[in-house]
C-alpha cells in the first residue's frame, strides 16, 4: 500500500494504459466463458493462463497476507463472486454456475510493473427481473460516479452520486470496501468511497489513477466476512450483490476510462 497520492508522469500513464487494456481484454475473455455448468475454477485457470501468456502477472495470486489478523494470501488468480458474495470470492471446482445466477469477475493484471484493475457482473443465462434491474442499476451507478470526476473536484462527489442513485431503488451501498488509487502498487491512496463518506475528501488532480467499483446490494448495505477463509465477503441478509469496476485516469479537463472495452476492438 502506497500511503500518498501518486501523480503519474506521461511515461507512467502509458504503462497504466497498457496494463489496463490487458486487464480489460482478460476480463472480456473470462466473460465469454460464463454459462451454466462452468466452474469458477475453470474461469480462474483461463485467466491465469491468458495473463501469463501475455507476459503479465495475475495480481491477486498470493496477495494480501496479514498474519497478524489471521489473513492468508489470496490463493487464486482472479476473484469470482456469485450471487450474495459481494467481493473477493475464491474460485473453486465446487462452485458451478447455474441458470439465473450472477457472477462478478474481478481481474487485476500487473504488466511491466503497472496494475490494471477491472470487474463486471455477468448474467448466467436467463435471470429474474429484479436481478437484471440490480445489475443494470449498478452499471449506471458506476458511470454516474465516473461522470463527476474532474480536476479540482472532490473524491466525495463520486460516492455521493452513486449513493443518491442506488437508494432511489431501495438498494444498499457497501461501506466497508471501496475504490482505491492504483499504479505501481495494487492499492494506493486515495480511497474512493461509493457512498457519501465523512472521511478524507481530497481534491482530484490531473495524473491521478484510481478505481471506481461500487458494490450495490439488493437489500442491506451490511456485509459479513467469511470467518474461515478470511476473504469472501457476503451480504448480511444473503440477498444479491452486483459490482462493476473501471480504472480511471484523471486528465487535464476530465477523465479517461483506462479499462473501457471500446479500446479493445
Amino acid at each position: 500500500m502506497r500511503n500518498h497520492i501518486s501523480i503519474k508522469s506521461p511515461g507512467e500513464v502509458d504503462g497504466m494504459r497498457a496494463a489496463c487494456r490487458l486487464a480489460a481484454r482478460t476480463l472480456r475473455m473470462a466473460g465469454e466463458l460464463v454459462k451454466p455448468g462452468i466452474t469458477t475454477e475453470e474461469i480462474n485457470e483461463a485467466v491465469h493462463t491468458y495473463t501469463i501468456e501475455a507476459g503479465a502477472i495475475p495480481a491477486p495470486l498470493n496477495y494480501g497476507a496479514d498474519p497478524g489478523r489471521g489473513v492468508p494470501p489470496f490463493p487464486k488468480s482472479v476473484c469470482t463472486s456469485i450471487n450474495e458474495v459481494v467481493c473477493h470470492g475464491i474460485p473453486s471446482k465446487k462452485d458451478v454456475l447455474k441458470e439465473g445466477d450472477i457472477v462478478n469477475i474481478d481481474v487485476t493484471t500487473i504488466l511491466d510493473g503497472f496494475h490494471g484493475d477491472t470487474s463486471r457482473t455477468f448474467l448466467v443465462g436467463q435471470v429474474a427481473p429484479e436481478t437484471k434491474q440490480l445489475v443494470e442499476t449498478t452499471w449506471e451507478c458506476l458511470h454516474r460516479g465516473i461522470r463527476t470526476i474532474r480536476p479540482g473536484g472532490r473524491i466525495r462527489d463520486i460516492g455521493s452520486a452513486i449513493q443518491d442513485y442506488a437508494e432511489q431503488f431501495g438498494y444498499g451501498v457497501v461501506r466497508e470496501y471501496v475504490g482505491h488509487g492504483i499504479g505501481r502498487f495494487f492499492h494506493e491512496e486515495p480511497q474512493i468511497p461509493h457512498f457519501r463518506s465523512s472521511g478524507k475528501n481530497p481534491r482530484i488532480q490531473a495524473g491521478m489513477t484510481f478505481t471506481v467499483e461500487p458494490m450495490i446490494n439488493l437489500g442491506t448495505h451490511e456485509t459479513i466476512l467469511d470467518p474461515i477463509d478470511r476473504w469472501t465477503v457476503r451480504t448480511a441478509d444473503k440477498k444479491l450483490s452486483a459490482q462493476f469496476e473501471h480504472t480511471i485516469l484523471v486528465t487535464d479537463d476530465a477523465y479517461e476510462i483506462l479499462t473501457d472495452w471500446k479500446y479493445l476492438d
